[in-house]
């Protein structure tokens, strides 16, 4: 994993004594876009998800430090870091290139700490993260009000996939469609089952 420094600043790989504000991250992520209570996710949830004990995580996550002088110091020697911002994201699969690539879940940046350049540095982290690899494109999604996060992303070369609409499916939607009868005729092919890794 890529660390890159700027002045008074540090990116770096998450490690476990970072799910706790990586938590409060998501759920300040949340209140800016309109849906404070919809985090249901536990720290026991992100730490299996980060650092499992066996197994292949199923996200990263990048942490954005800022290095802050101690309050009523005038010292130029910077302080203790606290966490600023973050990115969480995770391997896809393009059928297209035939690669993987990256899908970034979350990408955050305390209004106090903005300005700073963290948003534009986790992203540079996460390109050199797919230039490394030898993926060839990172994708995420934005709300279509957020005109200030679309301009940026804009500015740095990023283009909005005009074509595409974004689905989901959850809950009891979800749950019901897994429940119906195979909808196929009797003798038709059908895939392997899916195994469980858990």
């Amino acid at each position: 994993m890529t660390q890159r420094r700027t002045a008074h600043t540090h990116i770096r790989t998450a490690r476990p004594e970072d799910v706790e504000a990586i938590l409060t991250l998501i759920k300040a992520l949340a209140h800016y876009e309109r849906e404070p209570d919809a985090v249901v996710t536990r720290e026991a949830d992100l730490r299996g998800a980060l650092f499992p004990e066996t197994g292949t995580p199923a996200a990263f996550a990048h942490v954005a430090e800022v290095e802050r002088e101690p309050e009523g110091s005038a010292a130029a020697v910077p302080g203790r870091p606290v966490p600023g911002g973050f990115a969480l994201w995770f391997p896809t699969f393009s059928t297209w290139t035939g690669k993987p690539g990256i899908w970034l879940e979350d990408l955050f940046v305390l209004p106090e700490h903005r300005g700073l350049g963290l948003g534009r540095a986790l992203l540079a982290t996460l390109a050199t993260e797919c230039r490394d690899r030898g993926y060839p494109r990172m994708d995420w999604s934005v709300l279509d009000w957020n005109t200030p996060s679309i301009g940026f992303y804009t500015a740095l070369g990023a283009r909005a996939l005009e074509d595409w609409t974004q689905f989901r499916l959850t809950g009891a939607d979800l749950a019901r469609l897994a429940d119906q009868d195979d909808p196929r005729p009797a003798g038709e092919w059908q895939p392997p089952p899916v195994r469980s890794h858990s």
